[in-house]
């Protein structure tokens, strides 16, 4: 098994201007994202609209992430669904299809309880033989896994880690301090990268790194060296372009970020729409000062 750390890009999916899946610029971003260092791709997450795709279509992008990455670094797959029975699927596929593991969001627009919760994961678990990261996001999925049940999983063997996308480091300490010390934490936002490694987690699943991966990885390598100073003006570089996400609907900054940096990726699905003027205008400078544009 590739070891589960470091800098993992939850990559975008590629559309032409119809929506279709653009399967060069997938495969020109997976080249990109590699030769810059980064440790895993996290294809069909948050970021690649996989709430936006068909069974059909997340399945493609894997295997199309997967023969891309040719074993270079870690494939993390997002299999994650609103039903048990679709995510059972989706991992088994990943497995199949060669993944070195598969993540799942908690079931979305859904409120399961803890028991609902805790059986959800431990089937999925028991599909697979590839290990399985519980995937927090409450900002989308409407609730928070609760620590217990992460704890319970993880002493059971069902979940080898997990991202934490909350933003809220206590939580995340929690989830560390339920679960076996070779559970390991992934943080899901850009923003603690920084903080997160110095409280343990072993790694980020960085939106960001989709455009500017050097400063990801250059966080996660100054911290392997010791070198915190350099941790830390590095993630003060990063910060900017994660406070931007706040300029237009979830994902269409990153995508337009990447088409200003000069790695087009055309658009989101419908109804995302591009950014206004304005905010498109304000993501320019932004990158400019970050000394982005025109950078690729």
């Amino acid at each position: 098994m590739k070891a589960l750390h470091g800098i993992i890009v939850p990559i975008v999916t590629p559309f032409h201007q119809d929506e279709t899946i653009d399967e060069s610029s997938l495969r020109r971003l997976v080249r990109f994202l590699v030769s810059q260092g980064v440790h895993g791709i996290f294809p069909c997450g948050s970021q690649g609209e996989f709430h936006a795709l068909t069974m059909n279509e997340r399945r493609t992008i894997l295997e199309v992430v997967l023969d891309e990455v040719n074993g270079q670094v870690l494939v993390l797959a997002h299999t994650g669904a609103i039903t048990t029975r679709d995510s059972i699927d989706l991992t088994i596929h990943a497995a199949s299809a060669g993944a070195d593991a598969a993540s799942l969001i908690a079931p979305f627009y859904l409120r399961p309880n803890a028991e609902e919760l805790y059986r959800h994961f431990m089937r999925v678990a028991e599909s697979t033989t590839i290990p399985v990261l519980a995937y927090n996001n409450p900002e989308r999925a409407g609730y928070s896994i609760p620590a217990r049940v992460i704890g319970k999983l993880a002493a059971q063997k069902a979940l080898v880690g997990m991202k934490d996308s909350s933003g809220d480091l206590g939580l995340t300490l929690a989830y560390m301090e339920a679960c076996p010390s070779d559970f390991v934490t992934f943080v899901g936002r850009d923003t603690l990268i920084y903080a997160a490694l110095c409280c343990g987690c072993v790694g980020a699943v960085a939106a960001t790194a989709n455009v500017a991966p050097d400063l990801a990885v250059g966080i996660y390598r100054a911290m392997q060296n010791g070198d915190y100073a350099s941790a830390r003006e590095l993630q003060r570089q990063l910060a900017p372009l994660r406070q931007a996400f706040a300029l237009g609907t979830f994902p269409s900054v990153i995508k337009e970020a990447l088409e200003l940096v000069g790695q087009p990726v055309g658009p989101a699905r419908a109804p995302v729409a591009a950014l206004d003027e304005g905010a498109r205008a304000e993501l320019t400078r932004i990158l400019n000062k970050m000394g982005r544009v025109n950078s690729l």
